[in-house]
């Protein structure tokens, strides 16, 4: 059994996975809510102690890994929304599992990737679909997170960054004043994901009230200060009965295809750009629209070279958890010379019946 973990600022979502013919089966998963929990050894305590089969019982967990926000040194995690510190020797000690591995979320979600269907991708564009090479990935969700993937020749190598946290460029006036409101509020410096992220869908929609002076009817209003901002500017955006919140989702979707852009050139991703986190699920509608793909592709000289390039909306929600499993079983595997994976299938093809030589 392979334990798999999606740590974030407001939920821990856990799982179970085993391996079925050589593809990762989930047996059983559950999302905590992190504020609740003085840290992630009680989660899991608790994850782990529920009734399972035989086969789930902890004594049976070859490996475990965590994503979560924030860059990994030396084995350790300072999360970045919540005031827990992760250390892979501690967690290894205290849940008392051989091998545990930490890894930033972004890159959980890279490693995810070569796990997934197709029916849990969603294409924006084509681009030349024959092309192999690096990859980039973008995450818009709670924060900004990106990745990059590179390909050495036979397989795809994900290197998490901060990249959500460079400066925000403005391309358009529009921009320049958003960029100029954000400056003031923020008192100085303003990185992509004040932009692009779902706090940047509260910042856009914000400047435009009390900036552009764009109505907030009286029925919107209350549905904001009562509901998830972030789900009614979505629904209300996309429904087209706010002019407010289709706006807010033009700057956003726009802001979240540049950016994409910038990574696609940095990383030259002929191999494909991909958008994780929770957002872009969410707004496919607006992603498809052609907003998106028209600030991707506005590169001037480089225009045409991003615009061969693959787009793909990552639609599993549980896309780090499957990429987190995955990287523990491969790398409990060269620690320990002993493969689940391959197992699963060496156990297959040693039941099917020998073929009778001629």
């Amino acid at each position: 059994m392979i334990l798999a973990g999606d740590v974030g600022g407001t939920k821990v979502h856990l799982a179970l996975y085993q391996f079925q013919q050589g593809e990762l089966e989930r047996v059983r998963d559950q999302i905590f809510p992190a504020r609740k929990y003085a840290n992630l050894q009680e989660i899991v305590g608790e994850f782990l102690q529920a009734p399972v089969s035989d086969k789930a019982k902890k004594e049976n967990i070859f490996a475990a890994c965590f994503g979560a926000p924030g860059p990994v040194r030396d084995g350790r995690i300072q999360l970045t929304n919540l005031p827990w510190v992760l250390d892979r020797w501690q967690l290894s000690r205290q849940l008392d599992i051989e091998h545990v591995f930490l890894m930033n979320d972004l890159e959980a979600n890279a490693y995810g990737i070569p796990e997934l269907r197709p029916d849990q991708i969603c294409e924006l564009n084509e681009g030349d679909p024959k092309s192999i090479g690096n990859r980039g990935l973008v995450s818009a969700g709670t924060g900004l997170g990106e990745a990059l993937i590179f390909w050495n020749g036979k397989m795809h190598i994900p290197v998490a960054s901060e990249g959500g946290h460079v400066d925000f460029a403005p391309r358009t006036e529009m921009e320049i004043e958003l960029l100029r409101y954000l400056q003031q509020e923020l008192k100085g410096r303003v990185s992509w994901e004040r932009v692009t992220s779902g706090i940047g869908l509260k910042n856009i929609y914000t400047f435009l009230r009390d900036i552009k002076r764009m109505e907030e009817p009286a029925w919107l209003k209350e549905r904001m200060e009562q509901e998830d901002p972030n789900a009614v500017i979505a629904e209300a955006g996309q429904s087209g009965q706010s002019e407010l919140c289709a706006t807010t989702l033009d700057m956003f979707v726009a802001s979240y295809g540049a950016e994409a852009g910038n990574l696609a050139l940095k990383v030259l991703a002929h191999g494909g750009l991909y958008l994780g986190g929770g957002i872009a699920p969410k707004l496919v509608k607006k992603m498809q629209d052609g907003t998106f793909m028209r600030a991707f592709c506005d590169k001037g000289r480089m225009s045409d070279l991003v615009g061969h390039m693959p787009v793909r909306i990552i639609m599993e929600s549980r896309a780090a958890l499957i990429g987190a499993a995955a990287y523990a079983e491969a790398r409990a595997a060269e620690l320990s010379g002993h493969s689940i994976r391959a197992a699963s299938v060496s156990q297959i093809d040693a039941k099917a019946p020998a073929t009778r030589k001629r």
